[in-house]
């Protein structure tokens, strides 16, 4: 019976040993990944201006250069509906893509417009909705 005693004992202390192994191991990766984070979290990432390159490249419209600076809502909503009645790569009806670019320009500008900057544009909706005849 000593004997098995003996072998009890010695089974624990391998499973101890084991069971050491096991947790320095898994200090050993969760030090590790420590380090990945700081580093990745320390890069910027780039500042990606997808908004201008949809104003360039859209496939909705061929746009003036500059018709969003006027501040005269008649000539922004006549100029809009000028570009979506002549171009050929639109998807829906002119009234969509006009309207539609108007509103990406208004919204993509967020808190960087004032009120004043605002204004015109919001105006020219109205002055568009009156171009196509779907005033309500």
């Amino acid at each position: 019976m000593a004997t098995a005693k003996k072998k009890k004992g010695a089974t624990v202390a391998r499973k101890r040993t084991s069971t050491a192994r096991k947790k320095s191991t898994a200090h050993k990766k969760t030090a590790h990944k420590k380090t990945v984070r700081k580093k990745t979290a320390k890069k910027a990432a780039p500042k990606k201006k997808w908004s201008r390159r949809v104003m360039q490249t859209s496939d909705a419209l061929d746009l003036e250069s500059g018709v969003f600076k006027s501040k005269d809502p008649k000539k922004i909503a006549r100029s809009l509906k000028r570009s979506a009645e002549k171009s050929k790569r639109r998807k829906g009806t002119p009234f969509q893509s006009a309207m539609s670019m108007l509103n990406f320009y208004i919204n993509r500008a967020g808190k960087q417009f004032s009120a004043k900057s605002k204004q015109p544009l919001e105006k020219a909706k109205h002055e568009l909705r009156k171009l196509y005849g779907r005033e309500g």
